[in-house]
């Protein structure tokens, strides 16, 4: 069977900075391996320079493909976000990947509402709050719910019981980000000297702020780092703040647990379904809220704390790609 993985995005699999792009490139290159590891022919198109062949995986330039149509044959097409690519192989079995929000007035601006009102693909969507916000004027053939699943990076046989007073912000969007800071400032740096906020993301957000002030305080600016850091860092902190106003999934929340990290949360969009209370982390009703579980978990137990890790844990390893692949052979196959 020929499979092609569409996600049209800059990059490609030979690049020496793949620990670094984006959750929805590192998943497409992930299901793509795995189904060349289960015999599947498949070629991944991205906005790459030139055709690259790596362990029977193939990564084809979405132009070449588009320009020379005739040449390929595909029996299935997986596309990330995008339906035009739809058009050019009217024959191919068709499953649009949701990894965003899709609103009609921006579909319609992007060329993608026609596209899919006319090839009528079956939706994938990463979780049932993005189903449940995706309007049914789009007329899919079918909307199945495939969440997205662990990163290898991130499947880790030895989890560090040992832990820091670190707390992570790793949502590259500033939405919460200035009343957490000021809650740090107000409520948190005056009685615990020894706790610290590390905020990952976009280096655009750390223009907001005044860095050298607040590293007295102990909150400290990382800006996008490799997985690698972010492994380290999550490996010997106490917790994620993951407010959750705008997520779709949530890799980085699912990635955090997969270290131990539990997630404090407003439980707000998919993390409302994603975190368990006192199980993987805490849902929290407000600002005062956040404070007091930060507390909690610097004044936390070593048995409670204990558990909180090994659970955060056990839950990460529902997201498995080992497991999370059964959903996806059914609607290839």
């Amino acid at each position: 069977m020929n499979i092609l993985i569409n996600c049209p995005s800059r990059f490609d699999i030979n690049s020496n900075k793949l620990d670094k792009i984006g959750g929805i490139e590192s998943l497409n290159i992930a299901l793509a391996k795995k189904l060349v590891k289960l015999n599947f022919n498949v070629i991944l198109s991205t906005f790459c320079d030139k055709k690259i062949k790596k362990n029977r995986l193939i990564n084809h330039p979405i132009n070449i493909i588009k320009e020379n149509k005739n040449n390929y044959k595909f029996d299935v097409i997986i596309s990330s976000n995008d339906s035009t690519i739809f058009n050019i192989f009217p024959d191919s079995k068709k499953i649009f990947w949701l990894h965003n929000p899709l609103q009609i007035e921006k579909s319609i601006r992007k060329n993608q509402f026609f596209s899919l009102l006319k090839n009528r693909p079956k939706a994938v969507f990463v979780s049932s709050y993005l189903e449940s916000i995706t309007s049914k004027l789009f007329f899919f053939n079918e909307r199945i719910v495939i969440p997205n699943f662990l990163l290898k990076n991130f499947i880790k046989k030895k989890v560090s019981f040992n832990r820091k007073q670190i707390f992570v912000w790793s949502v590259q969007r500033n939405k919460g980000l200035k009343k957490t800071i000021d809650i740090w400032i107000n409520k948190i740096s005056p009685l615990y000297k020894e706790a610290e906020l590390h905020i990952f993301g976009s280096d655009i957000i750390s223009k907001d702020f005044d860095k050298k002030k607040l590293r007295y305080k102990k909150i400290f600016f990382k800006g996008r780092v490799n997985r690698k850091i972010l492994i380290d860092t999550y490996s010997k902190s106490l917790a994620m703040i993951c407010l959750g106003y705008d997520e779709t999934f949530c890799l980085n929340a699912l990635e955090a647990n997969s270290c131990g990290l539990p997630i404090i949360t407003f439980g707000k969009t998919a993390l409302g379904d994603f975190v368990l209370n006192n199980k993987n982390g805490f849902l929290v009703n407000d600002y005062n809220d956040l404070s007091s579980a930060i507390v909690k978990m610097i004044k936390i137990n070593k048995i409670k704390h204990k558990k909180l890790i090994k659970d955060s844990v056990i839950l990460s390893k529902d997201y498995l790609l080992s497991k999370i692949i059964n959903s996806w052979l059914k609607i290839i196959k």
